[in-house]
């Protein structure tokens, strides 16, 4: 995604809010999508997400998102983003990965 100017961006980010409103409520009311939301979509479309907690995952990623902007993101964040940055933090036998951790496993002599 492209770096934006601050009111940009926050104008953006209310308009995901509505979008992710819509998807949470499983009714879209528009039939007219600008291009980056359209990005958005497809990418929140080709995360493997899971039916069951779609909805709770969805909320989380609109205040991921928030956060992001108040902590001085320039982008919109995408949730295959933010899923990764959540998966980079999850505890790996009692700690946690480092920021530089690769996302893929790499296969190791035992594979």
């Amino acid at each position: 995604m492209d770096i934006l100017p601050a009111f940009e961006l926050e104008s953006r980010l209310g308009l995901l809010d509505k979008l992710l409103a819509d998807m949470i409520a499983g009714e879209f009311r528009r039939t007219t999508y600008q291009p980056w939301e359209v990005v958005v979509l497809l990418d929140i479309q080709s995360c493997d997400t899971g039916e069951a907690n779609r909805k709770e995952l969805l909320k989380r990623y609109q205040k991921a998102a928030h956060r992001w902007f108040d902590r001085g993101g320039r982008t919109l964040l995408l949730l295959s983003d933010y899923m990764a940055r959540r998966h980079r933090h999850t505890p790996i036998n009692g700690g946690y990965a480092p920021d530089n951790a690769p996302l893929d496993e790499e296969p190791d002599e035992l594979s």
